[in-house]
């Protein structure tokens, strides 16, 4: 990649954001009483939080063998509701339309590999960083498929509304050479298609990726080259700042008792979670817009 700490900054300064809180009641300049946010106490008046995820997103939300939604957003989201002192209520639902259920209030969070971007930034209150993952590019284990640069006349595809699919549309080459760009529902479609030869490449969150290839060995393999690095976050209503920093403080009391480094390692066999950007092992972030 040739992105500059530049761009780290940048990133940095877009969940930053969270730190200019929403007043109850003060005076906002402009003589107009700014709302009282009660983003957390309608939380615990209810005594549930609704998240909203894909469970087609293994393994961070998705349906197991007995028919339960879990991943590893699920059960980090769990623990979050523990300390918070509510109950998590996990709802699948259209990953295309999460902004707007959110804003409209059928859902408390985004939270299931939600990727930190500048255009989201503007429709949702985020909270810190909280896992370090990149953008990658998959292939049948079989295919001659080395480089990007061999991906021209491909197909390539991603899921709707990913992070995969806005990678493509920075990526320069991709844009002029591939055959097609196709999109799916979600990333378990996209690579059934790659095993059948219906596309010929799928751009993909390195996490998932993992976890399909080591449940389907043999059967795909990545570039070495990925399309940028990326942060997931959770998305909370816009104003909704009393909710996100009660769920950062729960996710940094996890993240010093060891909770998220032993949930981490059951996921991941490692400790992919991260509290402080400056600690990231790179320094070059993509912000996609």
């Amino acid at each position: 990649m040739k992105k500059k700490l530049c761009l780290l900054l940048a990133l940095i300064m877009i969940v930053g954001a969270f730190a200019m809180g929403c007043g109850s009641g003060d005076d906002n300049g402009g003589g107009d009483a700014v709302s009282e946010d009660t983003s957390l106490t309608d939380i615990k008046a209810k005594g549930t939080l609704v998240l909203g995820c894909d469970d087609e997103f293994p393994p961070m939300g998705f349906v197991d063998e007995d028919g339960k939604l879990t991943g590893f957003d699920i059960e980090l989201a769990r623990l979050v509701c523990d300390k918070i002192g509510v109950e998590l209520e996990a709802t699948p639902i259209d990953w295309s339309t999460k902004e707007a259920q959110l804003e409209g209030g059928s859902i408390d969070v985004i939270w299931n590999g939600y990727t930190i971007t500048q255009k989201r930034d503007k429709k949702v209150e985020y909270t810190k960083p909280y896992l370090n993952n990149a953008v990658v590019i998959a292939v049948k284990a079989d295919s001659d498929i080395q480089t990007i640069e061999d991906m021209k006349g491909k197909i390539i595809a991603s899921q709707t509304d990913s992070s995969g699919l806005a990678a493509i549309s920075k990526n320069e080459f991709l844009q002029e050479n591939v055959a097609e760009i196709r999109e799916f529902n979600n990333f378990t479609e996209a690579m059934l298609d790659l095993q059948s030869v219906r596309v010929d490449a799928v751009a993909i969150d390195k996490v998932v990726a993992n976890y399909m290839i080591k449940q389907s060995p043999g059967v795909y393999r990545l570039l070495d080259e990925t399309l940028g690095d990326e942060l997931y976050g959770i998305g909370c209503r816009k104003g909704a700042v009393a909710l996100r920093e009660a769920i950062d403080n729960a996710l940094d009391e996890l993240y010093e008792d060891g909770s998220i480094e032993a949930l981490s390692n059951e996921w991941f066999g490692t400790n992919v979670v991260i509290r402080d950007v400056d600690k990231l092992e790179n320094d070059e972030i993509t912000v996609v817009e």
